[in-house]
């Protein structure tokens, strides 16, 4: 038996990037999962320079993957800063499935702005997302989790919740309150065997860092000669993470029975601790 056979995982913003990654390592141990995105941010700010992100559209073609690998899957049209929208979700996740036995909050944006062009809108677009997201999501699931008599819930931070870095005050403020409202739920939560912890990657090739290269490109330099400098620079181990890195440190998380209230970095040696 795989490890994870028969349990109900839901991973919101699962169809790209860390959380795809994250949904494949789930399917390889033969989770049943529920893959959540949506197409457009409801947003004032673009995420990667667009407001069409296409979530739900790439959770739809990875379930399809997914089914034709025996795999057990549906995609679910969700905006985790909609309590209406979470609370479907939840209801459909329970409908198809019968039970939610891992919550996986990944789906977040990320801008840049040094402090004097960072406007109230944007602040608040960055926090709502990452922060209230994962609250809403986590609400709507801890009664079902309760109802079980367990479960575990995996929220993914970033190495920005360990430490501040230039122009990204409203980013790192978001990733902070993560990581500390997780640790604050583990401890309410321990008593009803339901653990709660945090994934902190490091610089992971995203889409969302091919805004970053942009960003951090110096004159004359390319995206990628861009990228390869920040992670020579900032990562000791020399290479970047991958959203596989991250699914595994997950599949750790969603198996272990006396593991909570952490904060794991994957970062190839980037924070500490």
């Amino acid at each position: 038996m795989k490890s994870l056979e028969g349990k109900v995982a839901v991973i919101t913003g699962g169809g790209s990037g860390i959380g795809k990654g994250i949904a494949q390592v789930f399917a390889r141990e033969n989770a049943k999962l529920v893959i959540t995105g949506i197409d457009f941010l409801n947003t004032s700010f673009n995420q990667n320079e667009s407001k069409k992100i296409d979530g739900f559209k790439n959770a739809c073609i990875l379930v399809e993957e997914f089914k034709k690998e025996g795999i057990q899957a549906i995609a679910l049209e969700a905006n985790v800063t909609s309590w209406i929208d979470v609370q479907k979700m939840v209801n459909q996740s329970l409908e198809t499935f019968g039970e939610i036995d891992i919550l996986v909050n990944n789906a977040g944006i990320a801008t840049r702005n040094r402090l004097e062009d960072l406007s109230e809108q944007e602040w608040d677009n960055v926090m709502e997302v990452n922060c209230k997201g994962v609250f809403l999501c986590c609400k709507a699931v801890v009664p079902v989790m309760k109802k079980n008599r367990g479960g575990k819930i995996v929220n993914i931070a970033s190495i920005s919740g360990k430490r501040g870095y230039p122009g990204q005050s409203h980013y790192c403020a978001s990733k902070f309150a993560v990581v500390g409202f997780s640790n604050a739920l583990a401890m309410e939560l321990a008593p009803d065997n339901i653990n709660v912890n945090t994934i902190c990657p490091g610089i992971v090739a995203t889409k969302m860092w091919e805004y970053s290269r942009k960003k951090k490109a110096l004159p004359g330099e390319d995206e990628e000669a861009s990228f390869q400098r920040v992670v020579k620079n900032g990562i000791p181990q020399g290479v970047p993470q991958t959203p596989e890195d991250i699914g595994e440190t997950a599949l750790f998380l969603a198996m272990s029975e006396h593991i909570t209230g952490q904060a794991i970095n994957v970062d190839g040696g980037m924070v500490f601790p």
